[in-house]
């Protein structure tokens, strides 16, 4: 999958060996591959890489996940569970992408009225679960 940023984008960055507790929040590109617990909040894109190990609330623009995370997770555009993803939770967003290997475990919200460019949905949101895994052999 292409990224649509580059590294020099990123405005911000937990490292492995880094943990952090309680409230994050950031104007631009974010990009987590250490500990945190707590809550992140954000207009624009968190990234959570491979080392990523995250347990909190999450309410951003855009969430691009490698790494384990676990809570309620909200973007206004959309949600990315890569290859080496593994989310255990509640999904809220209009768009979700979860790619072979990936791993989710819980409940998605396709909520389009998150976007106001989305289109008319039912009079009950759909709602999805489900569980990806690659039998790795």
């Amino acid at each position: 999958m292409k990224k649509p940023f580059s590294e020099s984008d990123l405005n911000g960055f937990l490292d492995r060996g880094t943990e952090f507790s309680g409230e994050l929040r950031f104007m631009d590109l974010m990009r987590i591959d250490g500990k945190f617990k707590g809550r992140i909040i954000s207009s624009n894109t968190l990234i959570i890489g491979e080392a990523g190990e995250i347990d909190a609330e999450i309410d951003v623009g855009s969430l691009s996940i490698s790494g384990r995370v676990e809570g309620i997770l909200k973007a206004s555009s959309k949600i990315e569970i890569h290859t080496k993803g593994r989310v255990y939770g509640t999904l809220i967003t209009p768009r979700l992408v979860i790619e072979e290997g990936a791993m989710f475990q819980g409940k998605c919200e396709m909520d389009s009225t998150i976007r106001e460019t989305a289109p008319a949905i039912p009079s009950s949101p759909p709602i999805l679960h489900i569980a990806v895994m690659k039998d790795k052999k």
